[in-house]
């Protein structure tokens, strides 16, 4: 009986008419109690940079953190990004970003609320992005179904807001924002109209990317396994990732 979910093959060398869109947790870094506690490893960073320069700036982070906290991830690289699952948006290195109302006053009785949850629940994180707001229960996964619940019954209190489900987290974000439509988005401007989109990611939000990515004529890849994805290619974990991006850095392992 033929395997219902066959593997995904490895992603192939990234040519010069890519461009580069790219989660960060999961992703380029291990997932953490802590999200303020990651580091991207200096190889990683500068194998990023030398791919940017090779595909003439057409590397974009897509994450669900917010700009500020990608700028000081990646210093002293300074990318095309989306943060908050594209509620913010910068196409362009030397640009300005594009930066939404800050409405923490408006999740300020949700942030209250999800602060007692996390009271009772230890190891549960509350983390405040200003325009959203996220759950995650990493360190208690007894609670799980306690942040799930507590999620679902307040979302309807929130009008232009959905539940964002992930790894071990849950995030209130704004309507009309995802990673689809982020990389749509960049895809319109330069240095990233015109090219081939490869997008790389973990988790469920980057399933918006993988079909946007497959729709243009690019290609996506899993970071993991994961029954039903999107994604066309797969690789093993973060240190597959670091290794295929030191590949492409090079120009003997870049495809021409």
């Amino acid at each position: 009986m033929a395997d219902a979910n066959p593997p995904r093959p490895s992603p192939p060398p990234l040519d010069d008419a890519c461009a580069l869109f790219l989660d960060v947790d999961g992703t380029l870094v291990e997932f953490s109690d802590d999200p303020a506690a990651v580091r991207v490893l200096p190889q990683v960073l500068e194998a990023i940079g030398a791919i940017s320069d090779r595909l003439g700036g057409a590397v974009a982070l897509v994450s669900g953190r917010p700009l500020a906290q990608l700028d000081a991830l990646f210093a002293p690289l300074r990318l095309p990004a989306a943060g908050l699952h594209g509620h913010q948006f910068r196409s362009d290195a030397q640009a300005a970003a594009d930066l939404p109302d800050d409405t923490s006053s408006f999740l300020h009785e949700l942030h209250r609320e999800a602060a007692h949850l996390a009271a009772a629940h230890p190891g549960v994180l509350v983390e405040d992005k200003g325009v959203s707001l996220a759950l995650h229960w990493r360190a208690a996964p007894h609670a799980a179904e306690a942040v799930s619940g507590f999620a679902r019954q307040r979302i309807g209190a929130l009008p232009g807001y959905r539940l964002q489900p992930g790894d071990h987290v849950v995030e209130f974000v704004p309507e009309g924002s995802d990673k689809g439509r982020a990389l749509e988005r960049m895809m319109a401007r330069a240095p990233f109209a015109g090219r081939v989109p490869v997008f790389v990611g973990d988790d469920l939000t980057d399933e918006y990317g993988f079909g946007a990515a497959n729709r243009a004529g690019g290609w996506s890849v899993l970071v993991g396994q994961r029954d039903g994805s999107l994604a066309t290619h797969a690789l093993a974990g973060t240190r597959a990732v670091h290794a295929w991006l030191v590949a492409n850095a090079s120009p003997a392992g870049a495809g021409r």
